[in-house]
């Protein structure tokens, strides 16, 4: 992370403005980044580009390395002469524009990626088989999601004991090479879209800031072909204990997430070959990662596999330092941030002073009017990134709604609020901005901000809630929200604040 003071704004590409059901690498992107640059933003923070699950969730996914290719742009595809503009109206959603619906952007794009597909000339070919060179993870892939597929989409334990075990499948694997050969190529158009897209950013001053969840789902081409890694029962390829968080802020009974837990010896003998390819990778898509849970390198909470929540779990030790410095000897000029907040000990503080990674702080913890908590702004470590609020939080104005009267008084008495119109929201919020300057003004070499909480909206436009399954993931941005930005007011507090 730049060591200089910098700031950036948080928005997933799903959320972004459009035509085609979910954001996507479009010109609603580029329109963004043209934003930033006129605000002095330096960062754009996204959630992770991966598939997602059924609710629409990033953070478990078929796997850790590929694209999700619902974030195609049907547009670029016509650009490239792979679609017609009847094609690509076919991908238009005539649903809500304030909501995303990642299962029918999933379907259409899948659609017009196998017209696409079938289009392709010896060129194009030759492109897909070289960065199916560069990025040897696509070839396990492709084969994990034509099996899938020939599978009716159910998990890879139900699969024909043919297809189950993939030293067996990569045996068999040419059946099924023309569905494999769609698959590296949809992950092509995905790739070749986003590295346009970064390139563009970065040019205008703006680095790809990028989240990595420290898990993959059981449910994934990453477990299926390493699961001599993970914590399976070799002859039921069930999980004995799967992961999730004690009670904490977010949730009584703790957060059960059911990923599958790493076999940490099994790593360490092989020099942790899979979480250095997957950081390699994660590097290639972003100018920073921000690993999620970070706290579980030092200690993770397993819980059993049958357990109905996650209060019945134990802490168990983490690879620590060692797998930071294979990664570090590995990839020298990695650039990490660490998820470290939730409930922690002193050896997640340690491993997080020995990497030197920053931490995160986020300031809605930080407003209780009896403490004096590490996520008030006058705590905050010059090494960290300063966040008004990140996903899983509510927005500043929702919060603000729904605290108690104590904890709203102390916030608006601490961010130098005045009057009695903290509840007006919108663009020109007074008590959004003074929250936000209040970050700003911390020390944090890095300030990041929601879009939600620069447009003032309420608890109505959060990503998600921890701990619920529905209604996640699903917020947009309407056709003219960007437009309602008071950008003047952004580059200024960059400015002022020396962040710009």
């Amino acid at each position: 992370m730049n060591k200089n003071r910098t700031a950036g704004v948080l928005l997933h590409l799903t959320s972004l403005p459009g035509r085609f059901g979910t954001g996507v690498m479009g010109k609603e992107a580029y329109q963004f980044v043209d934003s930033l640059n006129e605000m002095n933003f330096h960062l754009w923070q996204v959630l992770p580009l991966t598939p997602v699950d059924f609710t629409g969730s990033p953070y478990c996914s078929v796997s850790a390395f590929a694209g999700n290719l619902s974030l195609i742009d049907p547009e670029g595809l016509l650009k490239d002469g792979l679609l017609t503009e009847e094609e690509v109206r076919e991908n238009e959603y005539d649903g809500s524009i304030y909501q995303a619906n990642p299962y029918f952007a999933l379907t259409k794009r899948l659609e017009a990626l196998r017209k696409a597909f079938g289009r392709i000339n010896n060129d194009t070919k030759a492109l897909v088989d070289l960065f199916t060179e560069q990025n040897k993870w696509v070839t396990d892939y492709a084969l994990f999601m034509a099996i899938k597929d020939l599978h009716q989409l159910r998990p890879w334990w139900e699969w024909d004991e043919k297809w189950k075990k993939y030293e067996s499948a990569k045996k068999h694997a040419d059946e099924l090479s023309a569905e494999t050969d769609f698959y590296r190529f949809a992950q092509f158009v995905f790739f070749t879209q986003w590295r346009t897209l970064k390139e563009y950013a970065n040019e205008k001053g703006v680095s790809l800031f990028g989240d990595m969840p420290i898990y993959v789902s059981l449910d994934s081409v990453d477990v299926w072909s390493n699961v001599s890694l993970f914590k399976i029962n070799k002859k039921s390829l069930a999980p004995e204990e799967v992961a999730g968080v004690p009670p904490d802020y977010f949730s009584a009974d703790g957060q059960l997430w059911g990923n599958p837990l790493y076999d940490w010896k099994a790593m360490d003998k092989d020099g942790y070959r899979w979480w250095i390819s997957r950081l390699e990778a994660a590097l290639k898509l972003y100018d920073t990662v921000r690993i999620d849970h970070f706290r579980a390198f030092a200690s993770y909470w397993a819980v059993p596999a049958e357990s109905k929540t996650a209060k019945n779990g134990e802490w168990q030790k983490g690879p620590g330092i060692k797998l930071f410095d294979a990664v570090k000897k590995a990839l020298p000029d990695a650039d990490i941030v660490a998820e470290d907040l939730g409930v922690f000990g002193e050896d997640v503080v340690k491993l997080l002073s020995d990497t030197d990674f920053p931490g995160m702080r986020v300031v809605q913890f930080g407003f209780d009017p009896d403490g004096d908590s590490t996520h008030l702004p006058h705590n905050y470590p010059k090494n960290s990134v300063a966040y008004v609020g990140t996903h899983d939080n509510n927005t500043i104005l929702g919060w603000l709604w729904e605290a108690s009267e104590r904890e709203r008084a102390f916030a608006l008495r601490y961010c130098c609020f005045g009057g009695n119109n903290w509840g007006d929201g919108g663009s020109y919020s007074g008590s959004c901005r003074a929250v936000i300057e209040t970050v700003w003004r911390s020390s944090a070499d890095t300030a990041i901000v929601a879009i939600q909480d620069m447009l003032g909206y309420g608890a109505d436009a959060r990503m998600n809630k921890p701990g619920t399954c529905e209604d996640n993931w699903s917020f947009r941005l309407g056709p003219d929200a960007l437009g309602k930005l008071d950008k003047n007011y952004y580059k200024e507090i960059n400015r002022l604040y020396r962040r710009g």
